[in-house]
């Protein structure tokens, strides 16, 4: 891509914001060129936003039926999958997925539970509940 074909169209996710994107320019080097973005970042990025809500909703409703814990839920309300849970947290996956679980939620150690909390940037009675 040229300099002068970087996306400018504007994308209200990105806001105030920038970001970076690289461009050949007139002596055939890449350069890094701001970009407002464009109209196809802005509806991938929407669409994204509403899964995540989404299955944020659908974990609400199973972990208030007792089908799953509230771990799940604020997890997809903080916008992260397993994979991102585990990174932030330091636990291994397959863990996470077992704590997932609410008989085995309601038996975690607090040392545990803290660490979900601070990964979830939550209150540790916080991460107990749900909204």
């Amino acid at each position: 891509m040229d300099v002068n074909e970087v996306p400018q169209e504007g994308n209200r996710t990105l806001g105030p914001h920038r970001k970076a994107l690289y461009a050949r320019d007139e002596q055939g080097r890449m350069v890094i060129v701001p970009s407002c973005g464009s109209e196809v970042d802005e509806t991938v990025t929407l669409q994204a936003v509403d899964r995540m809500n989404a299955q944020a909703e659908d974990a609400r409703q199973r972990a208030q039926a007792g089908l799953t814990a509230p771990l799940e839920y604020w997890m997809y309300a903080r916008r992260m999958d397993v994979a991102l849970l585990s990174q932030t947290s330091g636990i291994w996956q397959w863990r996470i997925r077992r704590h997932l679980q609410p008989h085995r939620f309601a038996r975690l150690p607090q040392r545990v539970l803290q660490r979900y909390a601070e990964a979830l940037s939550l209150p540790l009675d916080r991460l107990r509940t749900l909204p």
